[in-house]
C-alpha cells in the first residue's frame, strides 16, 4: 500500500485548548511523493526497512490491544518521504498499517474505532485513513472532505541545513509572539476562499516562512508556502513546465521533488 505525504495548503493556528493542543484549521493534501507498507500475519511483530520507526510499531500495539489480539504482525517499510520535514510520513506509514492490519481481523474495528485510535496516536495520522484533501479542525484530527480544484503541479524542496524544529517548539515561539491574536478572523479568511475553491487566496501558513516561498513565488507558483510546521516549502503551478523551470532554477537548494496531488 502507498502511503503518501501530505502539504498543509493552510495552517491557521489559534489558541491554546483545554487538552494543551492549539486550535487549527489546516487544509490537508496528499501528493503522489510516497512510501510503500506491506503487511502480512507474522508469529511476532515486526517492523522492518526503516530503523527510525517508532509509530508504525505502536499503531499496531494498540490496534491489537483494541480489538483483544496479539500484535501479529510483520510489516515491510520503504521510505520514500523525507525524515522530520513536514510531510507526514510517519503518521501516513502508521495509518496505512493501520488499514492493512484492521483488514486482517476477523471483526475489523469500525471506520470510527479507527478514526478515534488514530486520533490518539497523532493529529495527522486520521487524515491518511480517509481519501481527498480534508479541512482539518479542532487539534487537527476533526474532519471535512472538501471539493477542491487540483489542476496543478507541485514543486517541494527541503531546504539545505535546516533541521526540522520540534514541534513543541515551533508551537511554543508561536505562543511567545503572541500569534493566536485574530485566530477568528484568519479562519474566515480561509473559510471564504474554499467556499470559492480558492486555493491560491488561503492565508499563510501561521507557524512560519520561508525565503524560498517568495521565489517560487516569483518563478510562477500561484501558492507557495511552507507545508505545516516546515521546513518543506512547496510551490503550486498551474503549468508543469513553470514548476520544471522552477526546480532547475532552485537546483542545490536542498533536495527537490515535483509531481502532482494525489486523491
Amino acid at each position: 500500500m502507498n502511503a503518501h505525504a501530505k502539504i498543509n495548503l493552510a495552517l491557521v493556528v489559534g489558541p491554546t485548548r483545554p487538552d494543551g493542543k492549539h486550535e487549527v484549521s489546516t487544509v490537508l493534501q496528499r501528493i503522489e511523493l510516497a512510501d510503500r507498507i506491506e503487511l502480512e500475519p507474522a508469529d511476532q511483530l515486526r517492523v522492518d526497512g526503516f530503523d527510525g520507526d517508532t509509530l508504525v510499531r505502536r499503531a499496531l500495539e494498540r490496534l491489537a490491544g483494541a480489538a483483544g489480539v496479539d500484535p501479529l504482525w510483520a510489516v515491510l517499510i520503504d521510505k520514500a518521504i523525507p525524515v522530520a520535514a513536514g510531510l507526514g510520513g510517519g503518521s501516513s506509514d502508521a495509518a496505512a498499517a493501520l488499514r492493512l492490519a484492521n483488514e486482517t481481523l476477523d471483526e475489523p474495528l469500525s471506520p470510527k474505532a479507527l478514526h478515534a485510535l488514530a486520533a490518539e496516536l497523532g493529529a495527522d495520522v486520521p487524515f491518511f485513513l480517509y481519501e481527498g484533501p480534508q479541512l482539518g479542525e479542532g487539534d487537527g484530527s476533526d474532519l471535512t472532505p472538501l471539493d477542491l480544484p487540483q489542476p496543478y503541479t507541485v514543486l517541494l524542496i527541503i531546504p539545505d541545513g535546516e533541521p526540522k524544529e520540534s514541534t513543541r517548539a515551533v508551537y511554543a515561539a508561536f505562543d511567545e509572539r503572541r500569534g493566536a491574536d485574530g485566530y477568528e478572523h484568519r479562519r474566515e479568511q480561509l473559510l471564504t476562499a474554499l467556499s470559492a475553491g480558492e486555493v491560491a487566496s488561503f492565508p499563510p501558513n501561521d507557524l512560519g516562512s520561508s525565503p524560498l516561498a517568495n521565489e517560487l513565488r516569483a518563478l510562477g507558483a500561484f501558492r507557495a508556502d511552507v507545508s505545516g510546521a516546515g521546513p518543506a516549502v512547496y510551490g503550486l503551478f498551474d503549468d508543469p513546465s513553470q514548476a520544471e523551470a522552477a526546480r532547475t532554477r532552485t537546483e542545490g537548494r536542498g533536495r527537490v521533488w515535483v509531481g502532482g496531488p494525489a486523491w
